[in-house]
């Protein structure tokens, strides 16, 4: 297991500062955000330029794109926007391997119109569960055609709010190109706090073999995703890495959440729990 980073974390005006600045602390792996490279995180075309220009970039500094960020409100109430999105997750997964990746990271969506990662009353019902399944077919099935991995992230503010309800999205859509980002601050909710193991023993069993990617933040409360940095709140890390040493995990985990000025002492204290 490697750690990576999200290349969002450095504020840089080019790609190859970006990149000196994730090499500058010996970290080998990133989930890759368009923005680094000057484009939007949804585009509406992607050329063999650009990617190879990234590609190589990442390559001339031994860096792997262990993902490439590609969330978007998938039960987004304007569908307009909606099928834009869909469009450019196309486009991702069309340029996906010219990257030097496998795998387009996704979310199941929320019903709230202006904030992706908000919880909204409405996530619970079965119309959104409906909605979210039938967006996610075709999410999966751009993800077939162009030979990726799509990987969602049960999150708290999200449809798929649990990892029972992940187990579920993954039997009920049944492809191999479909799997999960766990990330360990993103699964409880109110008052659950105090049976962490016991959600973290549950979650790693019925999803550890479709797990290929982590993310490592913290939590400071339940109820609400993690928006701290690693080693900094309640997160059981000593158990959280324990579960990922269990199933031999072989993907990356990669810092989520944190200021670039947070960054040597996360890496110092996954390092240290690694």
């Amino acid at each position: 297991m490697d750690i990576g980073i999200f290349t969002s974390t450095f504020g840089r005006s080019t790609l190859g500062e970006t990149l000196d600045a994730v090499g500058s602390h010996d970290i080998k792996n990133v989930q890759f955000d368009l923005p680094s490279a000057g484009l939007t995180d949804m585009p509406d075309a992607l050329g063999d330029d650009q990617c190879a220009t990234i590609s190589a970039g990442m390559l001339e500094r031994g860096i792997t794109m262990s993902g490439l960020s590609g969330t978007f409100n998938i039960i987004h109430p304007d569908l307009d926007r909606r099928n834009r999105d869909m469009a450019s997750l196309g486009v991702l997964s069309a340029a996906c391997r010219k990257l030097g990746t496998q795998i387009v990271t996704v979310c199941t969506g929320t019903c709230d119109p202006d904030h992706m990662w908000r919880r909204h009353p409405d996530n619970d019902s079965p119309e959104a569960w409906a909605a979210m399944i039938a967006s996610m077919e075709i999410a999966v099935g751009i993800a077939e055609e162009h030979d990726v991995t799509l990987a969602f992230e049960p999150e708290v503010n999200n449809v798929v709010d649990s990892a029972a309800k992940a187990r579920r999205l993954l039997d009920e859509i049944s492809s191999k190109h479909l799997k999960v980002v766990i990330d360990g601050a993103n699964l409880f909710h109110k008052g659950e706090l105090p049976r962490m193991r016991e959600i973290l023993d549950h979650a790693f069993q019925i999803l550890g073999s479709d797990i290929v990617m982590a993310h490592a933040k913290d939590l400071s409360k339940d109820g609400d995703a993690g928006h701290e940095a690693a080693g900094t709140g309640l997160l059981d890390y000593g158990h959280y890495i324990h579960l990922f040493r269990e199933m031999d995990f072989q993907g990356a985990l990669v810092l989520h959440s944190l200021e670039e000025h947070q960054v040597p002492s996360c890496l110092a204290f996954l390092r240290d729990k690694l």
